[in-house]
């Protein structure tokens, strides 16, 4: 155990445990409805098309979180409005939008005369710098996360389930939709402090994607991703303090590892009881009078 407690013994460690755990919750409630509507292309579009607005932010000296939410809004603004108002699909939109938005990012970023260590941290993630007003902004969304999260739930259920249902029921999916998309860029800009906007992506689909596996109500689902989210970021911290490895992504590593193991593990369990359960006896043949 001293293994472990070593780890978070000095207080920078103890901020980036706190900030990571509030990142999982997060996350967790949002991923649960990413994995279970097949958004995880567009999750992972919005965790990239933040990067302008934070290059913008840094580079122009006002609050990244303030860039990356309005990037984020801007985005899903953009992917209701050109699959809406086209022929383009949704997946071809969320594509078209990612690589542009990425590009931007990355032409913002060359203007500088050099690459700001600050924009790589809010890239790649500095969970060991993480502050307490860091800690503090990510608490107020996470908040409003999960109150929104209890508010529209129905209308995210029906909305993740049965689409016209939630139309018949007057429960306005496309209300529901942009409420989600909303909360999907908070919850994105609420963690990449701590693991940066690029690794987030590990945390919003890797835990929840697992506990689907484990378990198939929506509540248990949140659940249970929060408690795979925080094992995730306990161990990832750990092994970044021992051998030096980047937190973050050592973070979203084994959020990633995670939902193999379990998967590799139910397989080999399903082996198991197939290979002992005893065979079918088929039944005697009646003859024929």
């Amino acid at each position: 155990m001293g293994y472990l407690f070593d780890a978070f013994e000095p207080a920078f460690m103890q901020r980036a445990l706190i900030g990571s755990l509030v990142a999982v919750i997060a996350t967790s409630l949002v991923g649960t409805w990413v994995v279970l509507r097949g958004l995880a292309f567009l999750g992972d579009a919005l965790a990239h098309g933040v990067i302008p607005g934070i290059a913008l932010a840094v580079l122009w000296g006002f609050s990244p979180i303030i860039g990356a939410f309005i990037a984020a809004l801007v985005m899903s603004g953009l992917v209701s409005v050109v699959s809406t108002r086209t022929v383009v699909r949704e997946d071809t939109a969320i594509g078209l939008l990612f690589v542009g938005m990425l590009a931007l990012g990355i032409v913002i970023v060359s203007r500088a005369r050099s690459f700001s260590t600050e924009v790589t941290a809010l890239l790649f993630g500095d969970v060991l710098g993480v502050t307490v007003g860091d800690i503090r902004t990510q608490v107020i969304a996470t908040t409003v996360v999960a109150l929104t999260t209890i508010v529209l739930y129905r209308p995210f259920l029906a909305l993740t389930f049965n689409r016209a249902k939630a139309q018949t029921l007057g429960m306005r999916p496309r209300l529901a939709q942009t409420a989600l998309l909303t909360l999907l860029a908070l919850s994105i800009v609420a963690s990449f402090q701590a693991i940066g906007t690029l690794l987030v992506f590990g945390l919003l689909v890797g835990p929840p994607a697992t506990a689907s596996v484990l378990v198939h109500r929506v509540p248990a689902i949140m659940v249970t991703s929060m408690a795979l989210g925080a094992a995730a970021v306990v161990a990832g911290l750990t092994m970044s303090f021992h051998h030096g490895t980047a937190g973050g992504a050592t973070i979203a590593g084994f959020s990633v590892l995670q939902f193999f193991l379990v998967l590799i593990t139910r397989e080999i369990v399903v082996a198991i009881r197939h290979h002992a359960a005893p065979p079918s006896r088929e039944p005697e043949a009646v003859p024929a009078l």
